[in-house]
């Protein structure tokens, strides 16, 4: 599973229009509760989607995204944070991480200790998508839709996998705070990943730094 964020321009209010963020409520939803919100949750995803993809191309993605939710909906410890006003502006979902290690399987070198012993003590979380409507705060609500999602599960460190040249994404996650540690292969998808993940926390930060820099030199983009 790998986390697809989007993100475009960001909408400037016009005169005397109040910023969509002023009213942004968390809620988390249980698997049911998201199964029953499967079709905003794709009309968010295709609205974060650039606005001039052809709609053939639109299609297809409004069904990878399903194929997708249903696929992270069926694994154990699902689960949901969603972003909303009057209507949903965002979301964040996915699931807890074995600590057998099995997520980092095929990672490039040695995996870093620090994450290895967060696995291995149950507080990795792979968050697996996160949606965001395009306005001047969306940096803020995709980190607190992060940090509800790792904080509601007692998790210490985020995990996602990207495909290594989508861009746009990596270049969104990182704005919000993930840090680059390196690729993992994956034969049944894309032949290279980039395995980011997102401190919770002063104490799980500080185990982290440096990783993202030599990540960087050893694994140039």
């Amino acid at each position: 599973m790998t986390a697809q964020p989007e993100q475009r321009q960001p909408h400037k209010p016009r005169g005397g229009e109040a910023s969509t963020m002023d009213a942004v409520r968390l809620r988390r939803v249980n698997r049911w509760q998201a199964q029953g919100l499967s079709g905003k949750l794709t009309d968010l995803y295709i609205d974060c989607r650039e606005a001039s993809a052809a709609e053939a191309y639109r299609s297809r993605s409004r069904l990878d995204f399903l194929n997708r939710l249903t696929g992270a909906i069926r694994r154990p410890g699902f689960a949901m944070v969603i972003a909303e006003t009057d209507d949903l502006v965002g979301c964040a979902f996915g699931f807890p991480v074995r600590n057998d290690g099995f997520w980092w399987l095929g990672f490039d070198g040695a995996l870093p200790q620090s994450i290895e012993q967060l696995t291995a003590s149950g507080g990795v979380f792979a968050i697996t998508s996160i949606l965001v409507q395009p306005h001047a705060q969306d940096q803020d609500v995709a980190r607190r839709l992060q940090e509800r999602l790792l904080s509601d599960h007692q998790a210490s460190l985020g995990a996602t996998l990207v495909d290594r040249a989508d861009h746009p994404t990596l270049a969104a996650l990182r704005s919000w705070g993930w840090l680059d540690v390196g690729e993992v292969w994956r034969p049944a998808g894309p032949t290279m990943f980039r395995a980011l993940v997102f401190p919770l926390g002063e104490r799980t930060a500080a185990r982290l730094t440096g990783l993202a820099r030599e990540a960087w030199t050893r694994w140039p983009g």
